[in-house]
């Protein structure tokens, strides 16, 4: 090119700057290889684990027609979840955090297996899909402890915010691609072969977490215990901003969690064909917010924006249940994802900009229990009150009883509405550590 043609050329395009601080910050993803390389093996498992997610209800729908049965998958769901939730937290303190993320994701590939070989079968039981339900359960408190611990080490601490957007984004990438696709292989493929590509990406994630560093125990971390356990506790207690955002999420996720009874409001509204979709609805409003997550990092009052959003989840759902159409219902669904993702983000930018290394581990079990257990028992309380009151109406009033109840613990909770991660004693004394610190963030 010539200096001429130079001076003449148009300017390359530029994004416009109003885009640009809505599209999401690749940070993290820039400068740290192990975050790329777990975050996609996240996406990969992800997306086959929604594929589960959608077969195994349907299953044991085709094999019970009961909605008490498939509600009933969250209740072999719930001990597990307890139990290796706690302990999960304090093993992810005191062990290499990459090898539990290894065996835990092994786990969960035989039982992706074992479903396989039962759907396969010329009459599939009932009785391995609750199994598998409880066995994967505890895998999955082992190992979230673990990976949630993990993010803050191979992070920059002013990369937390844009690396909570990002995991975001990878969950509901997998969310809206599975579910949408699930609904497709078990209405004309059969539910073998949902169970198979989920076998698959369990294949594909081992061998991207493999490569990753591995991620010792802090040199304070206690020894897993009853006591290390009961330390997380304490700590918990004494933060009762934190225990606003697990009280908040748990009461909006048990209250207004509808997706046991989708089957069944898909059959009442004469649309068999929109399981899939309204499965991905949620999701796919959760991936709007991901996609244009850029705002978060300009947000300081973290504690009003997860209350805020956990209303208005509440009050969609209220509506799903309300109207007759399914393309509504869809809708619906999909904007109360969006509002469950923008209480997702803030709740975990206060959690890992917060809580001590030595601690991330335990705390980390103690919000699995916050995120994991609602949905959980949620599913038991909608397939109940779908058999008791209709489904429709289990739909609509778990959506309205979630509006009060967050409005309630907003007054009960003054500390989580006053949170400001500028000036909070906590977020200071953790940017300050690994300030001194100055960890090596993998380029």
């Amino acid at each position: 090119m010539t200096d001429s043609d130079a001076c003449t050329a148009p300017p390359p395009p530029r994004t416009p700057s109003g885009l640009r601080r809505l599209l999401p910050d690749l940070a993290p993803w820039r400068a740290s290889r192990d975050f790329r390389r777990l975050w996609v093996a996240g996406t990969v498992s992800t997306f086959g684990s929604f594929l589960t997610f959608v077969a195994l209800p349907v299953q044991v729908k085709e094999l019970t027609g009961s909605a008490a049965a498939v509600g009933a998958i969250g209740a072999v769901e719930l001990v597990p979840l307890v139990v290796f939730g706690l302990y999960g937290g304090a093993l992810a303190d005191a062990w290499d955090k990459r090898g539990l993320i290894l065996w835990t994701e092994a786990g969960q590939g035989v039982l992706s297996a074992v479903l396989l070989v039962n759907a396969v079968l010329p009459g599939p039981a009932v009785w391995p899909l609750y199994l598998v339900a409880a066995l994967s359960s505890a895998l999955v408190s082992v190992q979230r402890p673990a990976l949630d611990s993990l993010w803050p080490r191979i992070v920059a601490h002013e990369h937390l915010p844009a690396a909570a957007s990002l995991n975001a984004l990878r969950w509901t990438v997998g969310g809206v691609a599975g579910p949408a696709l699930a609904g497709l292989v078990v209405a004309y493929a059969g539910l073998g072969w949902a169970y198979a590509a989920d076998l698959l990406t369990f294949v594909v994630s081992l061998a991207l977490v493999v490569r990753i560093a591995a991620s010792p125990a802090a040199r304070e971390a206690a020894k897993p215990s009853l006591r290390a356990i009961a330390e997380g506790a304490r700590y918990a207690w004494s933060r009762k901003e934190l225990l606003g955002t697990y009280a908040v999420d748990l009461a909006a996720m048990f209250l207004a969690m509808p997706l046991a009874v989708l089957p069944f409001l898909a059959d009442e509204l004469d649309a068999r064909w929109s399981l899939g979709l309204m499965y991905a609805s949620v999701p796919a409003g959760a991936l709007v917010v991901s996609l244009t997550g850029g705002w978060t990092a300009r947000v300081h009052r973290h504690g009003r924006m997860v209350v805020l959003s956990a209303a208005l989840w509440g009050g969609a759902i209220t509506a799903a249940g309300l109207v007759g159409n399914v393309w509504l219902v869809l809708l619906c669904l999909a904007l109360a994802g969006g509002f469950d993702m923008v209480s997702g983000v803030f709740r975990g930018i206060m959690w890992n900009q917060t809580i001590p290394d030595e601690l991330r581990g335990r705390l980390a079990g103690i919000e699995l229990l916050s995120y994991s257990v609602g949905p959980t028992v949620g599913q038991v309380r909608s397939g109940g009150f779908a058999a008791w009151l209709g489904v429709r109406t289990s739909v609509w009033s778990g959506g309205a009883l979630c509006v009060g109840a967050v409005g309630v613990l907003a007054l009960c909770l003054p500390g989580l509405m006053r949170y400001d991660a500028r000036t909070d004693e906590h977020a200071a004394r953790v940017r300050a550590r690994r300030s001194a610190a100055a960890p090596a963030v993998e380029g």
